[in-house]
């Protein structure tokens, strides 16, 4: 098991966290695995219940993470060096974006709550509100959009 630093998100830079610690930032909210709208005109993104076919909607965890790319190859891979490029589709309570905003973590986060499911208690997670990809056409995903869960 891998130990982390006592509240290294207040003290380390994203760049210098252990790729564990980096892990552990997810909440595991699942709102990143839903497939987005954005308008071409605005720029403005929406998020759509329909989520990623390997999200499992009671974890809201990717059921095949380490592999994903094998089945999802446009899954995104975030790390430090590509934050920047990707915050304007991330959801507004993740932690990553969150440290990069110089903003602290929810209460509800998993590192300051030490429990996984405090998420999914708070109402913040899209545990049990979700669509697999592959039961909605892609024309019909506006249908589907959803305000996101904060």
């Amino acid at each position: 098991m891998t130990t982390l630093r006592p509240r290294f998100w207040e003290t380390v830079p994203p760049e210098k966290m252990t790729h564990a610690e980096w892990e552990a930032l997810c909440d595991g909210c699942g709102k990143c695995c839903l497939n987005k709208l954005e308008d071409e005109d605005t720029g403005v993104v929406v998020l759509t219940r329909v989520a990623c076919r390997l999200l499992d909607d009671a974890t809201c965890r990717c059921s095949q993470y380490p592999i994903r790319h094998q089945f999802v190859p446009e899954c995104i891979v975030l790390k430090p060096g590509n934050m920047e490029q990707n915050l304007y589709w991330m959801p507004e309570t993740c932690a990553y974006k969150l440290l990069w905003n110089r903003e602290p973590l929810f209460s509800w986060h998993p590192l300051i709550s030490g429990d996984p499911d405090s998420v999914h208690r708070a109402g913040v997670s899209v545990q049990g509100m979700t669509v697999p990809e592959y039961e909605i056409d892609e024309d019909d995903w506006e249908d589907h959009i959803i305000e996101e869960p904060v």
